[in-house]
């Protein structure tokens, strides 16, 4: 359990420091232009922000993915506990891993962002949030609908690519492309979370009222995690409830996912 959590840990802090980290210095970023007279953008976007996110989960799902199965989120944890591959007795464990690997990279990202002279953390850490928060004005009600539904969609991906019967080897591919997409989709909506653990390891060093908006960050994609936990079954008709549950897996099955099998870990 202590190498399982380690991996969970670094995995976590990889991808929060990684995808805020690209969002908080790299998105946009203007350089003199002298010919014209202006400064142009060099930064890498929306686009470029929400492939950081898929990329820290590609590189991490194949650097540890076989130690701990590559959680890295709570509400992927609790989703596929939910689905009955892994044991609910090891959840508050990784869990708690989780958020603090957050936790370090958002201050590990606050304390290199507030070296820059000018530059302001309050609001500049790439929280999460809705209303005055959410980089595109959207509500409540959007914002909550949306984390749900992504959420559910990403651990559908997550089952499905992690069973016996897809490409071996591909799982990670499928993932963080999986998340790519939503961060497409929902980068203007809210910032994009799917993951509690990446929220909650920026609103405090954020400020400007994301820690208070936290709770729609945990709730939302706990809950679409755990519907898509609870339906992958019934959707896909493919049911290996009890049958991937973590430490018990046969080992031409751990083959197959190439360490990214959530029920993996070991």
């Amino acid at each position: 359990m202590v190498q399982r959590l380690g991996a969970e840990f670094l995995g976590t802090f990889w991808l929060v420091f990684g995808g805020c980290g690209s969002a908080i210095f790299a998105a946009l970023f203007l350089v003199p232009n002298v010919v014209a007279g202006q400064s142009v953008q060099a930064g890498i976007g929306f686009l470029g922000v929400a492939l950081a996110f898929g990329l820290t989960v590609v590189t991490m799902a194949y650097a540890v993915g076989h130690v701990s199965g590559a959680h890295f989120n709570p509400a992927v944890t609790i989703g596929v506990a939910v689905a009955k591959r892994f044991e609910w007795k090891d959840v508050p464990a990784y869990v708690v891993t989780q958020v603090a690997g957050g936790l370090l990279a958002g201050l590990a990202l606050w304390a290199i962002a507030r070296d820059k002279p000018g530059f302001s953390v309050t609001g500049g850490m790439a929280a999460n949030g809705y209303g005055e928060n959410s980089p595109g004005g959207y509500g409540l009600v959007a914002v909550f609908c949306a984390e749900a539904l992504l959420t559910a969609f990403f651990l559908y991906v997550i089952l499905g690519a992690t069973d016996s019967r897809a490409p071996s080897g591909f799982a990670p591919l499928a993932i963080g492309l999986a998340l790519t997409l939503i961060h497409l989709i929902s980068i203007p909506i809210s910032n994009t979370s799917v993951n509690p653990a990446r929220s909650t390891g920026v609103a405090f060093f954020n400020g400007a009222g994301a820690p208070g908006q936290l709770w729609v960050f945990w709730l939302a994609p706990i809950i679409g995690a755990a519907i898509a936990g609870a339906t992958f079954h019934l959707v896909t008709g493919v049911d290996r409830r009890d049958r991937d549950i973590s430490g018990e897996i046969d080992a031409d099955d751990v083959t197959v996912a190439e360490g990214v099998d959530p029920n993996a870990a070991r």
